[in-house]
């Protein structure tokens, strides 16, 4: 579509939305990590499953969604049950997992920290809630990150959540908390958390989402950081208010399938 087509705020909001319909389905799920905590039902199992594919979820997509089934392999395909009840002995087979920078001793504490987070703070959904702002999570993903490591951890563990007040995207815990938050209408998200809104949510601002963003001219800044991602999101809540984070489809759609 030409540039001069989209500067009627009309004729973009339609461009875009048709975006998000033809990506927002399930065959979508085919090429995605999301396809992962999809191979599960309980409401824990989903979660979990979700937060840990979220947490490596970068670099190349293949690999992220081959190391993720291979997490859900080494939890025994029960991730609650392996996080609640595992013993010490269960946590060796976990020795040698590597995803880039996240190693086993990363994912034996993650196995911790998730215990600790049902077990003292009545699960993940809680916890983000309790802190959750009315027209943002962010303030809840810093607070998360401290609750999530309350338990003994090596400092460099500490890297794989990112933390949004100190000017990360948290592009990895955006996603997670999408996954989780919008409703599953298409099949694609799940929507299993309904005392957060979809209108709290924030974008997982990538190098696609980014590029497409300022292409679009949703976004200026030239970094992938908080501010990038609060900008972002006030051009997205001007587009949908209620739902902002349907457009991830159509920014990453024409990013990564179409080369826009």
């Amino acid at each position: 579509m030409l540039k001069k087509e989209l500067s009627n705020p009309q004729i973009f909001k339609e461009f875009l939305d048709s975006k998000v319909i033809e990506y927002n389905n399930p065959k979508f799920i085919e090429s995605d990590p999301i396809q992962v905590p999809h191979q599960f039902s309980k409401k824990e199992d989903v979660e979990i499953a979700a937060f840990l594919t979220a947490t490596i979820a970068w670099g190349n997509r293949k690999s992220i969604i081959n190391n993720a089934h291979r997490m859900m392999d080494l939890l025994d395909q029960s991730p609650y049950d392996y996080v609640m009840n595992h013993q010490e002995a269960d946590l060796q087979k976990l020795e040698g997992f590597v995803h880039r920078t996240f190693n086993s001793i990363d994912l034996i504490t993650f196995i911790s920290g998730l215990q600790h987070i049902y077990k003292k703070h009545d699960g993940l959904e809680r916890v983000f809630k309790k802190y959750a702002e009315e027209d943002s999570l962010q303030n809840s993903i810093h607070e998360f990150k401290k609750v999530f490591f309350e338990i003994e951890h090596l400092p460099r563990t500490q890297k794989h959540i990112s933390d949004p007040l100190k000017n990360s995207a948290a592009k990895r815990l955006n996603m997670f908390l999408r996954w989780m938050v919008r409703p599953n209408s298409t099949g694609v998200d799940f929507g299993i958390w309904k005392s957060l809104s979809p209108a709290q949510l924030s974008c997982p601002l990538d190098v696609h989402s980014g590029n497409i963003g300022r292409k679009l001219g949703l976004l200026t800044r030239k970094q992938n950081d908080a501010k990038a991602l609060q900008e972002l999101d006030t051009s997205l809540r001007s587009l949908d208010p209620s739902d902002p984070v349907k457009y991830d489809f159509a920014l990453f759609g024409l990013g990564v399938f179409e080369k826009f």
